[in-house]
């Protein structure tokens, strides 16, 4: 990008910026959101918007299965108005059940073409916010102490010397196993992914509720490797603790975290300006102080140089229409609890 255009850019969002913080410091009304980032980054989301709006936000923390699911289950009488981050597949699946609507930010020309062609695949009812690649951390400590080989592919995971030591999320609850599931399907074919899947149960010690938990589990020496979106190992590691992220060596699959307004949401003026909000290069930039290090999808954002870069990874060709789907969505996750989760170890 030419530097005119990223200040341009930035002097949009700035401008953007200064108008709900100053234009609109005494603005009334509310808007719930539901967030499925990390905590501290929902928190910093939700304090920056009504410092900078004067809108009160009501902000309620879950993974993205679950949050897809409570939208799902208040259909009829919606109780969120917008949905900020976790894994593009469930909203892309909310988007295709009706559960979101459409809505073109003044901001979406200043995004990458990869959030705005998320947002051209649901017909408007969703936009990319960052982009971050699937892999797995290991503890260097406690690998070294039980004398493991360091893991550098996905099928590395599959040894029996790792038996016990590999944690991941259940692809029911967290948008992060549900990536790695439809990974190892596109990557492998349906029939090798799902014996991949079933090998890797055989080493799974625990399958968590959140996709993050099984990397902050090996942060804490109760686990050895936690299969978890790349960016995630690496804030474990600029924590201080001895965790090493791997981008496996066959490949591996993406995510495009997105934000929807909620269909039926009684605040959608305030949703609209949490949305609009949200895509400035000044609120993405933000992302740094809670040290979220995934790819931001303004032009214009601040990108830390200890975030992964998604150049140097062998990335698949996702089919986030295709893995967002409801119908494959369903037929993958009733799969695996058939043939994988209810497999003795």
């Amino acid at each position: 990008m030419r530097l005119s255009k990223l200040l341009l850019s930035t002097a949009i969002g700035t401008a953007i910026a200064f108008s709900f913080s100053v234009g609109e410091s005494a603005a009334k009304g509310k808007v719930n959101l539901y967030c499925s980032a990390q905590e501290d980054w929902c928190q910093l989301m939700a304090k920056g918007f009504e410092k900078a709006s004067g809108i009160k936000v009501n902000m309620t923390r879950r993974s993205s299965g679950e949050t897809f699911a409570k939208i799902k289950a208040e259909a009829r009488n919606p109780k969120g108005d917008v949905w900020w981050g976790g894994t593009g597949d469930p909203h892309l699946q909310a988007a295709e059940e009706g559960l979101s609507t459409p809505y073109t930010s003044p901001n979406q020309a200043q995004l990458q073409g990869w959030a705005v062609a998320q947002s051209d695949s649901a017909g408007g009812k969703t936009i990319g916010i960052y982009s971050g690649a699937l892999g797995y951390g290991y503890n260097e400590d406690i690998l070294k102490k039980n004398n493991l080989p360091v893991p550098a592919c996905w099928k590395d995971l599959l040894k029996p010397e790792y038996k016990g030591h590999v944690q991941m999320a259940n692809p029911n609850s967290s948008g992060t196993a549900y990536t790695t599931l439809a990974t190892m399907v596109q990557l492998f074919g349906e029939k090798e992914g799902f014996e991949y899947m079933k090998g890797l149960h055989k080493n799974i010690n625990q399958y968590t509720k959140s996709g993050s938990a099984p990397i902050k589990a090996a942060a804490r020496g109760e686990n050895i490797i936690g299969i978890v979106f790349i960016h995630d190992a690496v804030k474990q590691a600029v924590k201080g603790f001895p965790i090493k992220s791997v981008a496996p060596c066959e490949g591996t699959g993406f995510e495009i975290g997105s934000m929807s307004l909620i269909k039926g949401g009684r605040n959608f003026d305030e949703a609209k300006k949490f949305y609009d909000w949200a895509l400035t290069a000044e609120t993405q930039s933000r992302a740094l102080e809670v040290n979220a290090f995934q790819v931001p999808s303004n032009t214009g954002a601040k990108v830390s140089p200890k975030a992964p870069k998604l150049e140097e990874i062998k990335l698949i060709k996702y089919d986030f229409v295709k893995y967002g789907s409801s119908a494959e969505r369903k037929r993958l996750l009733k799969k695996w609890d058939n043939e994988v989760k209810s497999l003795p170890k």
